[in-house]
């Protein structure tokens, strides 16, 4: 199987933002990119800075931020979920309309979509982490069963994002049930019909429910895995993540990992 990544141009580019709208808890950024890739593959991320204000006042600029892509339109325009926890993801969410944002990527390694005619895809998303899962369901359609996870209601206003219906679960019961997605994931699996192939992505906790799930039940995973990246390019060593086979850089090695190389999806510097 060939590997699920899209060459990135060399370089970063000037994108104007078309749209930034607000989603419940999160926000959403439409970005116009003219001259990447329209054929990034689900999972793999951009590198986003602004073209003006990114820093504090007399202090040195803040490092680009890592997104994985929720969705690419064939016009060029790429969608970002994005929710403020720190200063760089705040000033990303106060950018208007007309301004630019610097972007970088595709970058790193996506999902590999299981070939077997007989596979039950099932796609797990956490929180932030249902990005890269709004375009591997675009990819997989009506094959594709998407379960949810979220915090509260408002969180819960980015399962909107997906054309195909979605069980969901909430932290709180105040959208879907109340109860962890993972529950959500073990009822399915339990489930006769199909060879399951699960594909996951959201808070590192999460993550490791569902390699401990699947590894229990012998059923193929990948998880897109999330740590801080300061390049993007495997230079800084800053997201390198354990396996079982060694180090390895999540922004060029991932960030998609297949969970039976994992010993745990909790790992200094993993998440936010």
């Amino acid at each position: 199987m060939s590997e699920p990544r899209t060459e990135a141009p060399f370089g970063r580019r000037l994108a104007p933002l078309e749209a930034n709208r607000e989603l419940g808890a999160y926000r959403l950024l439409a970005v116009r990119d003219p001259d990447g890739p329209t054929n990034p593959r689900p999972g793999q991320f951009y590198m986003l800075a602004t073209a003006e204000g990114w820093g504090a006042d007399g202090e040195r600029p803040y490092v680009p931020r890592a997104f994985s892509y929720a969705r690419a339109r064939g016009d060029g325009t790429l969608e970002f979920l994005l929710e403020a926890v720190g200063p760089g993801t705040e000033r990303l969410g106060r950018v208007s309309a007309g301004e630019s944002l610097w972007l970088t990527g595709p970058l790193g390694v996506g999902f590999r979509v299981a070939t077997d005619p007989k596979a039950r895809h099932l796609l797990v998303g956490g929180g932030i982490g249902v990005a890269p899962i709004v375009c591997l369901s675009d990819e997989l359609g009506e094959r594709g069963e998407v379960l949810l996870g979220f915090r509260t209601a408002a969180h819960a206003e980015a399962a909107t994002l997906f054309d195909h219906p979605a069980a969901l679960a909430t932290d709180d019961g105040s959208a879907g049930r109340a109860a962890l997605v993972t529950e959500l994931l073990r009822e399915r699996l339990d489930r006769s019909g199909g060879e399951p192939a699960v594909y996951a992505c959201g808070p590192p906790p999460m993550l490791e429910a569902v390699r401990a799930i699947c590894a229990e039940r012998d059923v193929p995973a990948q998880l897109a895995l999330e740590s801080g990246m300061a390049c993007g390019f495997g230079a800084c060593f800053g997201c390198v993540a354990p396996t079982r086979n060694g180090y390895v850089r999540l922004c060029v090695d991932g960030p998609v990992l297949d969970a039976a190389d994992l010993d745990s999806a909790l790992f200094a510097g993993a998440g936010h």
